[in-house]
């Protein structure tokens, strides 16, 4: 075969086993129903938490921004595109998160790449928890340190890496975890992984992609969460989910920050936010500052979807977040059934491996904001229809 031949015939392996992509087209602005594929579906599919990506307040923002720095930033951050508006949502997000300072990147997932090769060389160690987001695991492969992986929430683990890795002479111990665990909705055990880490004078870093806007006060994140600021060294977050544009940040000490203004590669080699995208994100933040209703709505919307799948026998996992990951284990299964919703007009996708462990497969339910009681109910509804159908639940 030739090389377009093994292609195809590596998505043809994909579509045997249920795990084929099918990529839909939106047609309509982000909310609680949109229009897909022509069709008008109810939306449990999205990272738009808050109902934020059609806010009116922010579009309005966006389009203020063009209107006084036009479409684009024109240049890289460290050469000639740093706007005033850049400066002043970093200041504001920082003031947000109650850290000294934050750098606003393109991308959560650029962010991880920002930090962690930039803070770590062949003589440092890096401690990573086994189901972190793919973000980390490409900055860690971007590094020169040595890698360490310990079993997911292992705290006890995690102690027994630290000290193999002590011992092996490292400078330097990076400890790594996601806040909010994005396939199962499980939060890191932050307490205790900052108590192992100051025993061992290590550094702990959080991806917060999936608590930014969700967990602490306003949604202000994990650390705020439980209480933890001054002692988790380094945030990173996004702007791109409950915040409702698109970007990501590194939130921390004013030094760390100056110090990837000098070294991260996203900052200096790649454009950073368009003006809209960067005054819509500032408008976000000073909406939550005002109040933390919507945060609360979200949360009791996933309360109240939970408890009725729950009721209906369905398996949510270890989700503690409105991310509710609804398992049916068979990858094909979880593909027949998220195809039945869509035909029922619900859009939600089904989860199989990478992305997932083999024989995880999910459909994952994203609870928003925006959603009304109304909508559950009808997304309940249709559940228990294809579930009986499948014979997922009695």
């Amino acid at each position: 075969m030739n090389f377009y031949e093994q292609l195809v015939a590596e998505m043809n392996e994909l579509k045997e086993n249920g795990l084929f992509v099918t990529i839909r087209t939106l047609e309509s602005a982000q909310g609680a129903w949109f229009e897909v594929d022509g069709k008008k579906v109810l939306n449990l599919c999205s990272n738009n938490y808050l109902g934020f990506a059609n806010n009116e307040r922010m579009k309005k923002a966006a389009i203020e921004a063009i209107e006084k720095y036009g479409v684009g930033p024109g240049a890289v951050r460290s050469i000639a595109g740093t706007m005033d508006i850049h400066t002043q949502l970093e200041k504001e997000l920082a003031a947000f998160k109650k850290t000294e300072a934050t750098l606003v990147v393109q991308s959560g997932f650029n962010a991880n790449q920002a930090v962690i090769p930039a803070i770590t060389t062949k003589d440092d160690a890096i401690l990573s928890d086994e189901l972190n987001h793919a973000s980390i695991i490409d900055g860690v492969r971007l590094s020169k340190a040595k890698k360490y992986v310990w079993k997911h929430k292992d705290v006890k683990d995690l102690e027994e890496k630290l000290k193999e890795a002590k011992e092996a002479g490292a400078r330097r111990l990076l400890i790594i975890t996601d806040g909010v665990f994005s396939m199962d909705g499980d939060l890191a055990p932050l307490p205790e992984i900052v108590e192992v880490a100051e025993k061992y004078d290590a550094i702990v870093m959080v991806d917060d992609a999936h608590g930014e806007g969700v967990l602490g006060e306003s949604g202000r994140g994990i650390v705020d969460h439980f209480h933890l600021h001054g002692r988790v060294h380094i945030e990173v977050g996004t702007l791109s989910k409950a915040f409702g544009v698109v970007g990501g940040f590194v939130a921390g000490k004013k030094e760390l920050i100056d110090y990837l203004k000098q070294k991260a590669r996203p900052f200096l080699f790649s454009s950073s936010l368009s003006p809209a995208e960067a005054g819509a994100a500032l408008e976000a933040v000073r909406i939550l500052v005002e109040s933390g209703e919507v945060v609360e709505r979200l949360w009791d919307n996933a309360k109240y979807f939970k408890e009725k799948l729950n009721a209906l026998g369905f398996d949510t996992w270890h989700s503690e977040t409105p991310i509710t990951p609804v398992m049916l284990y068979d990858a094909k299964v979880a593909k027949e059934f998220s195809l039945k919703l869509f035909e029922e007009g619900i859009f939600a996708q089904s989860i199989g491996y990478p992305t997932v462990p083999k024989g995880l497969a999910r459909i994952r339910v994203m609870i928003s904001a925006a959603h009304t009681k109304e909508d559950l109910d009808f997304a309940v509804e249709k559940f228990e229809k294809i579930g009986k159908e499948l014979n997922i639940i009695k």
